[in-house]
């Protein structure tokens, strides 16, 4: 089933109408009913009623994002999500690290002592604790120097706010973002990769399929380094969907 983007943003946000000066044209986006005048809306091309929201040359009219164009905002939005939260969850861990840092000899003691409260119940169920690689893992951290922790949370500081610029920009449609994404999720697919080859699990090919979706999405839909003509076709094709530009290309002279 398709999706009417144009009159789903429209649903959500309201329609945008614009009264242009060039009578030829404005006399293609403007109609008289019994209820009065109406005004295309330049969004989703239905007519509604009550005066324009703007006037002034065509030139200076909003250039409103229409189908093609919504429909890769809407992706474009959820990879912000995606990137917000992934972002927030690593400074979570960043703190954690660092408090970690602070305290880490009365952890180590807190988790032997319950190490040694669950080794019987586990040893139960024929479950071996000391061979699990979740507490062989832990144990090695332990052993990390507390400078080597410290760096550490700041790294993972770092790649949090990677993550946090790149949805704030993708959010807002900046072709900056785009780039910054582009690059900073390809950087990290070789590392998505060699993690595969340690330890498989359903999250981690999840991640890296996304990842790879998104950057070929995003290379490819928005023109990105020269691809598909570059910069220039990409505007050249945002504003050949613009319902003003269409209705003035198809304007009749009077």
């Amino acid at each position: 089933m398709a999706i009417d983007w144009d009159r789903r943003t429209c649903a959500r946000r309201g329609h945008v109408t614009y009264a242009p000066d060039d009578p030829r044209l404005r006399i293609r986006l403007r109609a008289d009913t019994a209820l009065g005048e109406v005004w295309r809306c330049l969004r989703c091309g239905d007519f509604v009623l009550g005066e324009p929201h703007g006037s002034g040359p065509a030139a200076e009219a909003p250039l409103v994002p229409r189908g093609k164009v919504l429909r890769d905002l809407f992706v474009l939005r959820f990879l912000a999500i995606e990137r917000a939260v992934r972002g927030v969850f690593i400074v979570l861990v960043a703190a954690a690290v660092w408090k970690f840092s602070n305290s880490q000899d009365a952890v180590r003691r807190l988790f032997d002592e319950y190490l040694d409260v669950f080794r019987p119940v586990f040893r139960h169920f024929h479950y071996d604790l000391d061979h699990s690689p979740v507490v062989g893992t832990l144990q090695k951290t332990f052993g990390y120097k507390h400078s080597t922790l410290v760096l550490v949370a700041v790294l993972l500081l770092a790649y949090a706010l990677i993550e946090l610029v790149e949805a704030v920009g993708l959010w807002y449609a900046k072709r900056w973002a785009e780039y910054l994404t582009v690059v900073a999720t390809a950087a990290f697919l070789p590392l998505e990769i060699y993690e595969l080859t340690e330890h498989i699990s359903w999250l981690k090919i999840a991640t890296l399929v996304l990842n790879i979706l998104a950057v070929l999405y995003i290379l490819l839909t928005k023109r990105l380094f020269g691809l598909r003509g570059g910069h220039r076709a990409f505007e050249a094709e945002r504003r050949s969907a613009s319902l003003l530009e269409v209705e003035e290309a198809a304007r009749v002279p009077a």
